[in-house]
């Protein structure tokens, strides 16, 4: 027995070292992000809040947490309007808020939008800061090019600039801030298909293709 103990000793060392290095690997490695189902874009508590396109029976929802200021989340976004346009009746998008403290415009670009949102052109202004990212980013005084902004969408420009001040406005964004932070959300862009964040690695135009697909391939069949 005593010539088989240190292969016992080795044996047993062996185990231990797996099991650690099992829990570190599990304590270590970045958690997969999941909307619970009672914080789903379909709740209605804060419909007033959500900015959706598309029909709200789509068998595939796409939620973004963006940021107007951040250089990938402008990127992606004419590839995510294309997906809702080809995807038609079967996708669904929605955005939320999410500035990020290093960018020093970001917040009032939010506002710009929520300020636009309540004068029914949220998705106008959502799409013409993004489109023109790169200029107002560089700007000293934001506010000036924002009203220019919503001259040129047809809005009441004196509304405008008083409901950018608004504290229901700037509620509003803090809602999606709130949310975001309840559900693990710490960069931009994040976005869930599906309740299920969609990994960095597929966060281009045809990785987001794919999940949408692969998406659609997991929806079952009404009954």
């Amino acid at each position: 027995m005593r010539r088989y103990f240190p292969f016992v000793i080795v044996g047993v060392v062996a185990v231990i070292t797996l099991v650690s290095a099992t829990v570190l690997y599990r304590a270590t490695r970045p958690p997969v992000l999941t909307i619970p189902q009672n914080r789903s874009a379909a709740e209605t508590k804060d419909a007033d809040s959500t900015h959706v396109l598309g029909r709200p029976d789509a068998p595939v929802t796409l939620e973004e947490f963006g940021d107007f200021q951040c250089p990938p989340c402008g990127r992606l976004s004419d590839p995510i309007n294309q997906l809702e346009r080809d995807y038609s009746s079967r996708l669904r998008l929605v955005f939320r808020h999410f500035p990020l403290g290093m960018h020093v415009h970001a917040s009032e670009a939010a506002w710009a939008a929520e300020a636009a949102g309540l004068q029914g052109r949220f998705w106008e202004m959502h799409d013409l800061l993004y489109r023109e990212q790169d200029v107002w980013s560089k700007a000293s005084d934001v506010r000036v090019l924002f009203s220019s902004y919503a001259g040129m969408l047809g809005l009441n420009v004196d509304r405008f600039k008083k409901d950018m001040e608004s504290d229901d406005v700037k509620a509003r964004v803090a809602l999606d801030r709130s949310r975001a932070a309840a559900i693990g959300v710490s960069n931009t862009p994040t976005i869930f298909i599906n309740n299920q964040a969609v990994d960095t690695k597929s966060m281009s135009p045809d990785g987001l293709r794919a999940a949408v697909d692969a998406a659609l391939k997991n929806v079952k069949p009404p009954s």
